[in-house]
């Protein structure tokens, strides 16, 4: 670890001492831990306007889904149609009723 020598004033000091003392740890850990934080950018202040900052993104980010999100409208509901309405709809089982029944009645009548 390196030394560092900084000029600080005698009151700040003593005040900073017993503050530490009192925290059960010593001013120069204390420096470090702040230096850290600063180096890092995690103090709390940093950290709740960081919250605070990407709880108000989220909420935008949200309402501009919702707002160029079209509610569907009756004849989109409406043009929704299965494969299998769309079949039975038209009919597909009876004519192919109809097509067996004519081939077999054609197998009938034709001489063997």
């Amino acid at each position: 670890m390196s030394n560092l020598t900084i000029s600080i004033d005698d009151e700040l000091i003593k005040q900073a001492r017993i503050r530490v003392a009192q925290q059960g740890t010593s001013l120069s850990a204390k420096v470090r831990e702040l230096l850290q934080h600063y180096v890092n950018g995690t103090d709390e202040a940093t950290k709740r306007r960081r919250e605070e900052s990407t709880a108000k993104l989220m909420l935008a980010i949200e309402s501009a889904t919702l707002a160029t999100q079209a509610p569907p409208s009756a004849t989109q509901e409406s043009a929704k149609v299965t494969l299998r309405d769309a079949l039975y709809a038209d009919g597909f089982r009876a004519k192919d009723r109809n097509a067996n029944g004519a081939s077999s009645a054609r197998a009938q009548q034709e001489p063997q």
